[in-house]
């Protein structure tokens, strides 16, 4: 294994959890992420060496959710939700099918109020906050993997701490 496949492969865990962010399935996740390090490994040679080789992988992320995020959009999917709720009353154990370690420690790790206003998030302000306060990227970093400037960045990440903000207070003690 080269030097290079050897860093890029030491970002899998970040990038799996930003994979899961952004597509909220575990299969969907793991699908985006090969599909990175399918682009990544391809264009190895585009690489710059000095570089920052974890800000071009979660471009290359980023990129390839936004491309498959607009394919989608011109799909048109039928649901039955009988057979929606049949599955969701099928787990008795309360937990969602298909919960992957990864998905079971964020939910416990966040407390679920955390976790609904996160998620409920607009996708723009969820993606620049995750990249700056989880995966703590800087705002060139995210600028760049978003193809957003800077400031851009800047406005998102305030303005998606403020709904997170305005949907949490109440949880704070009086005191405080």
């Amino acid at each position: 294994m080269t030097t290079f496949e050897t860093d890029a492969l030491a970002s899998l865990d970040s990038l799996y959890r930003t994979a899961l962010r952004l597509t909220h399935r575990s299969a969907d996740a793991e699908d985006l992420v090969q599909d990175t390090y399918l682009k990544a490994f391809r264009a190895a040679g585009q690489f710059k060496a000095g570089t920052n080789l974890r800000a071009w992988l979660f471009t290359i992320l980023h990129n390839t959710a936004r491309n498959r995020a607009r394919d989608r959009a011109r799909d048109h999917v039928d649901i039955d939700s009988d057979a929606v709720e049949r599955a969701a009353d099928s787990n008795p154990d309360g937990q969602r099918a298909g919960a992957t370690p990864e998905s079971l420690l964020m939910r416990d790790t966040l407390a679920p109020e955390l976790q609904a206003a996160i998620d409920a998030l607009p996708i723009a302000f969820r993606e620049a906050v995750w990249l700056r306060d989880v995966e703590e990227f800087s705002y060139a970093e995210i600028a760049e993997m978003l193809q957003v400037p800077a400031g851009t960045v800047m406005s998102r990440i305030s303005r998606g701490r403020r709904i997170l903000f305005d949907r949490l207070h109440h949880l704070r003690p009086a005191h405080v």
